[in-house]
Order: structure tokens, then sequence, then C-alpha cells
């Protein structure tokens, strides 16, 4: 019982709430990066332009495919070796962003197949351009549909922050580590209060979700 107390002193909570901090803001800035990438590769794959979309489809397929921690090492490691030099952060942000762009523009592309022909062609009747039509007609109705999946995707973007442990990130995984690498006694408890931390934000996150799938149906 001591060492859980021990373990959950304020100094220990603190300290995982900094950790906390990091891996939300990190979370934050990722998923409003790759929502606005991931629209536009999904658009472009959807409209079938010329090589582009060839292109752009090829780039989501390879990326879809590749383990995310690997594009973490690439990002912090790799680019280096081209001339390229980021922070953890930044490396962290960046290759968070990029996988899950391309996760994003799958749900986006899909979401778009899902609004039914007849609107396009309504708004083309009407004078509309094909952009005006996605942009003021297609896209609002697809964005209704995609919010359950993006909201999942947007969990899952959470969760994989932890992988950025791996190029010593400071967020909430990393700074447990630090808490239960002092005292072996105290990793089952910071297991727990991991878990608990994870859950909250995800859940909020999710509740969201739910007010605005309900909301704008």
């Amino acid at each position: 019982m001591q060492n859980l107390i021990d373990a959950y002193s304020w100094v220990n909570i603190s300290y995982l709430l900094k950790g906390l901090w990091v891996t939300i803001e990190v979370s934050i800035i990722a998923v409003i990066l790759s929502f606005v990438i991931g629209s536009i590769f999904g658009v472009i794959r959807y409209n079938n332009i010329p090589v582009v979309s060839k292109v752009v489809g090829f780039i989501i397929d390879v990326i879809r495919n590749l383990p995310l921690l690997l594009i973490i090492f690439f990002t912090y490691f790799g680019l280096p070796n081209f001339g390229i030099h980021m922070s953890i952060m930044t490396s962290a942000v960046s290759a968070l962003t990029i996988f899950e762009s391309m996760m994003i523009a799958e749900i986006v592309r899909a979401g778009i197949v899902g609004v039914p022909l007849g609107q396009t062609e309504g708004a083309l009747a009407n004078g509309m351009t094909r952009s005006q039509a996605m942009w003021h007609i297609i896209l609002p109705q697809a964005y209704k549909k995609m919010i359950p999946p993006l909201v999942s995707q947007f969990i899952s973007l959470i969760k994989d922050t932890s992988l950025a442990t791996i190029i010593v990130l400071p967020e909430l995984m990393y700074h447990a580590q630090i808490i239960y690498g002092q005292n072996n006694n105290y990793i089952i408890p910071m297991f727990i209060a991991v878990a608990i931390m994870y859950f909250i934000v995800n859940y909020a996150l999710s509740l969201v979700g739910r007010w605005f799938d309900k909301k704008l149906k």
C-alpha cells in the first residue's frame, strides 16, 4: 500500500501531467495538419486528375502500409542524412501528420463516394463549377458521414503518440518510464495512471464526436 501511495505522490502525478500536456499538444497539431492534408489528398484521389491522382494514390498506398514507427525513425534519424534537421517535437508531429494524413485521405475519399452522384449533377446543372460543387455541396455532406471514422482515427493518433517515446519525445508514456525507472514497484501504478489518462482524453474526444454527429443530423 505504501508503494502505491508513494507512486501517486503529487510530484509523480504532476510529472505525468506534464507528459500528458505534451501528448495533447502534439496530437492537436497533428490532428489539424493531417485533417487538412488528408482532405486535400482525398479530394485529389477522388477526382481522378490525370497523373496527379495516380501519384497521390500511390503515395497514400505506400505510406498506409508502412509501420508508423518506421516513419518516426526516418523523420528523426533518416532526414538529417538529406540535410533536413528537426527537433524531437517537430519530428514526432511530422511523422504522425504524414501517417495520419494518408489514413484520413482514404476516409475523405470514401465519404465523398458516399454522397449521391445526383448532388454533383444538380450543382453543375445550376451553374456551379466542379470545384464549387465539391466545396459547397459535396464536402459538407461527406464530412457529416465521416465524423465517426474521423474521430476513431484521431483517437488512434493520440494513442500513437506513445510510439514517439523511441525518439525521446517527453510525452506521457516517456514520463511514466522515467518514474518507474527509478523504482520498479511503480511499474503497475504508472501503467494504471497512464491508462486512465489516455482513457479520459480519448473518451472525451469520442463524446465530442458523438455530439457533433447528433448535432449535424
